[in-house]
């Protein structure tokens, strides 16, 4: 198995090995779909219509209303007939730029089909003993049909349109690690990670925003929705060594942890992958036919 830090960069922004149609909304270039998908939608005549080289909304849908129960309609539609496989009841954001400029929603579990940007929000709760830093991480349910038992960040999940990012960090928190508003409050917004990854249901431009807070000694997280079945408190050394030579993590964690190691001088410019890691932790999201590498 290889080891280093970088190769969980390049999974997650692996090429594109198929041309990718825009679609637009009022011009603005929202998503990118599969051709196959995309001839799909092309029978849905009042929703979607051809525009150059892609698909684009009526652009009698004009305004955000509108526009998002057409999406709803289309999306129930392929959810129904299995075409789509998940409904999970989340208004996600459809924006070409930040979550503020949304021009309309679509359901999460729709959101890699339409190769929409997606918005999460990742936490890392620490400890110190003495000079010794150790970190709280959760490993996700058997159950969990994405990544199971792997090891995620003590609190992460997504940023549904229509809730501000402080209030659903304080209820991701409360759900995932039993954690109270109080404390939540005092994490830290620290920045954020991108990364773009094409798999089969299209095209995932993902954004997430990394927060840190230091717990109390006496801090026990307890998972209250089922999804995490343990937590641990790692030394920062053994969750370091754990993202450099093995895959343990959900694939999109190791990147929230190597932020945190280098923010807080783990990972400097003796190791070998420092540059690459800190140029590849944020991948600009925008047209998949654009030449990226690390």
């Amino acid at each position: 198995m290889a080891i280093g830090f970088t190769r969980h960069i390049r999974t997650l922004n692996p090429p594109v090995d198929e041309p990718l149609l825009p679609w637009r909304i009022a011009g603005q270039t929202v998503g990118w779909l599969r051709p196959a998908f995309a001839e799909e939608l092309r029978s849905w005549t009042g929703v979607f219509q051809p525009c150059a080289q892609g698909l684009q909304l009526n652009p009698e849908l004009d305004d955000f209303t509108s526009r998002s129960a057409a999406l709803a309609q289309v999306t129930g539609e392929l959810v129904a007939t299995g075409r789509i496989n998940s409904h999970l009841d989340e208004p996600y954001p459809v924006t070409a730029g930040d979550r503020d400029q949304a021009l309309c929603t679509l359901d999460r579990g729709s959101v890699a089909w339409f190769g929409v940007r997606a918005f999460g929000q990742h936490l890392n709760g620490y400890v110190r003993d003495g000079d010794e830093l150790l970190m709280w991480i959760g490993r996700r349910a058997a159950d969990r049909l994405i990544f199971p038992s792997h090891l995620d960040n003590l609190v992460a999940g997504g940023l549904p349109h229509g809730i501000s990012p402080l209030d659903n960090l304080i209820k991701e928190a409360g759900e995932e690690a039993g954690m109270a508003p109080d404390l939540a409050r005092q994490a830290r917004p620290v920045g954020a990670v991108s990364y773009q990854y094409f798999g089969p249901r299209g095209l995932k431009p993902d954004v997430l925003f990394c927060y840190d807070l230091e717990l109390p000694a006496d801090f026990m997280p307890r998972n209250t929705d089922g999804e995490v079945g343990e937590f641990l408190l790692l030394p920062i050394e053994d969750v370091m060594q754990r993202v450099r030579e093995a895959d343990d993590f959900k694939l999109n964690c190791n990147l929230v942890v190597m932020d945190f190691l280098i923010r807080h001088g783990y990972l400097g410019p003796e190791q070998a992958d420092y540059l690459m890691v800190n140029i590849g932790l944020r991948r600009p999201l925008g047209d998949p036919g654009q030449a990226w590498c690390l």
